[in-house]
């Protein structure tokens, strides 16, 4: 009687509970639902839904030099340069798991065309800055976590921009993962050097 009045309640509790949009879902990394910052706020009412989906300037900014920057220097002939937050299925199984990408360096021997779904082949390199997501129970954890995940699924380098912290992480599969300043030049792919704060600061002279 009293293990069934306990199951009444935990039941009555589940139910109460106000289900998750499946809008408000950032990302699916493993098996966990990973849902955009700030979502309580737009369930709550005090926000729409467009203002947790959206970039802040920074990282826009950012994204928007780094991809002006690989513009001018990837070979369009080998390489095909996406952005705008690119879906990307990172399992063999494809459907229910992805991950977004803010910026993905892609062989053109690899993509032979858009298929109009998220992206099912790993891009050569792939360009992180800060995130969307809500980190409220995964912590820096997820940060690692979407990393490994990427580098499984046959990325070959993954870089994290941190704008708050002002640091770059880059991981390559088989390498010591790095953790440096802005002022750190290094290979995006095929001999291209990457320094961000030079890149910042030509912006801002």
């Amino acid at each position: 009687m009293t293990t069934a009045l306990k199951e009444s309640k935990s039941t009555q509790k589940r139910k109460g509970r106000p289900k998750i949009p499946d809008y408000l879902v950032y990302e699916i990394l493993g098996n966990r639902k990973i849902y955009y910052r700030d979502y309580q706020k737009v369930l709550s009412g005090e926000l729409p839904p467009e203002a947790v989906m959206g970039s802040s300037d920074l990282q826009a900014w950012i994204v928007a030099l780094i991809v002006r920057f690989l513009a001018k220097t990837l070979d369009y002939k080998k390489y095909l340069l996406l952005t705008n937050e690119v879906g990307y299925f990172y399992t063999p199984q494809r459907k229910g798991k992805w991950l977004n990408l803010d910026i993905a360096i892609v062989s053109r021997e690899k993509f032979k065309k858009p298929s109009g779904t998220y992206l099912t082949i790993p891009p050569e390199v792939v360009i992180e800055v800060d995130t969307k997501a809500d980190l409220s129970k995964l912590g820096d954890r997820y940060f690692i976590e979407k990393t490994e995940k990427l580098l499984k699924s046959g990325i070959k380098k993954v870089v994290w921009v941190f704008t708050e912290q002002k640091k770059l992480q880059i991981a390559e599969e088989g390498k010591p993962w790095l953790i440096v300043d802005f002022d750190y030049e290094f290979e995006i792919v095929d001999g291209i050097k990457f320094n961000l704060k030079e890149l910042l600061e030509k912006e801002n002279s």
